[in-house]
């Protein structure tokens, strides 16, 4: 059965900042040198991004991830009830009419979550099954996606909301080291939902979700990695990774297409996950495309940054609205190494009465 998206919603902080702004409000701006300084322009320059949203900086230099963490349950709620409610009136649903709810985060952890106060804040029934997909990295939304198709599938009655939140800018990190400072020039806060059911939608031309899979590029374990330190978390990020996905991502999703009956010709859509412009042109390397096939993805990571989770639906979110001949093909990476591909197609009827 496949899953019906029928509502998209997203939101981002009120606090916008150029890169410019980013650049000066950098930990690293207050002690550089000015062949410092040069570096840190190059980087910030380069890295794709020319606007992001995020919530106000910390009150406190380096602050540690206890307070980092108390920063994020009402920034995160905050965006997630926006962008739920977009969701939820752009699918024409009730809140009641939820019956799962799956929320997905890499940036902050509490108990209860930020998904009991959505619940409360929506409303939602107090008999809302609850799934948190955690700490997955950039791909977590597909994963989300993946788990909501099999409750639709065990349960064809069954209406899912889900809601994808990142503040990445609660872990900006000091120190001169190379990952961490790629990573303040590209990390934003953001949020995505989705109201999904199985089967046919009431309007043609739903995306639908008809299949997923992930693949752990081999020999890559050390290659990314999102880690709990006492001030933050912080991301490990080798050179190597858009090297490798530019020699082994084609092989797989050939094989993978190909069982499901398609091939890469036949795409006609690409929502990939703006991990950087680096990862972007991997991408495009390894599946010999045009730029031109990658413009919404390039478009949001330079008006939002990298959202991590949020930015596929994002991206997707702007591509429903684009009429195209083909399936679209949504990618996302973290770490693992892992890929995570998902394959939807627009709906060809809507349900009529019965």
């Amino acid at each position: 059965m496949p899953l019906s998206l029928l509502g998209i919603g997203t939101a981002v902080p009120t606090q916008r900042i150029s890169q410019c702004q980013a650049l000066a409000l950098a930990p690293q701006m207050d002690t550089a040198s000015p062949r410092q300084q040069r570096l840190l322009e190059r980087i910030y320059q380069r890295s794709g991004v020319e606007h992001r949203h995020c919530v106000p900086v910390a009150t406190s230099a380096n602050p540690s991830t206890a307070e980092r963490m108390r920063r994020y349950q009402p920034a995160a709620l905050d965006l997630a009830l926006r962008a739920s409610r977009l969701a939820l009136a752009d699918a024409g649903v009730d809140g009641t009419a939820i019956t799962h709810l799956i929320t997905v985060s890499c940036t902050g952890f509490a108990a209860p979550g930020f998904d009991l106060a959505l619940m409360a804040s929506l409303p939602l029934s107090s008999g809302v099954a609850r799934t948190h997909v955690g700490f997955m990295g950039c791909h977590g939304a597909l994963n989300g996606l993946r788990v909501a198709r099999a409750f639709v599938e065990a349960d064809p009655r069954a209406c899912v909301l889900l809601c994808a939140v990142e503040v990445c800018s609660l872990h900006l990190q000091e120190g001169w080291n190379p990952e961490h400072i790629v990573a303040n020039a590209l990390f934003a806060d953001g949020a995505g939902a989705v109201v999904a059911v199985g089967g046919e939608p009431s309007a043609a031309g739903t995306l639908q979700l008809i299949a997923s899979s992930s693949t752990v590029l081999p020999d890559s374990a050390a290659l990314m990695g999102w880690i709990i330190e006492d001030h933050g978390f912080a991301m490990a990020l080798s050179t190597k990774v858009p090297s490798l996905i530019a020699a082994q991502l084609r092989p797989w999703l050939d094989r993978w297409l190909e069982d499901q009956g398609v091939g890469l010709e036949d795409i006609g859509q690409w929502a990939v996950h703006p991990g950087g412009p680096r990862i972007l042109a991997a991408v495009l390397e390894s599946a010999a495309l045009d730029p031109a096939r990658i413009d919404v993805s390039t478009a949001v990571l330079r008006q939002f940054g990298n959202m991590s989770s949020a930015t596929i639906l994002f991206i997707l979110e702007r591509l429903r609205s684009r009429a195209c001949d083909g399936p679209c093909l949504a990618l996302g990476f973290g770490p693992g190494l892992t890929v995570e591909a998902a394959l939807l197609q627009r709906s060809q009827r809507a349900c009529g009465p019965d």
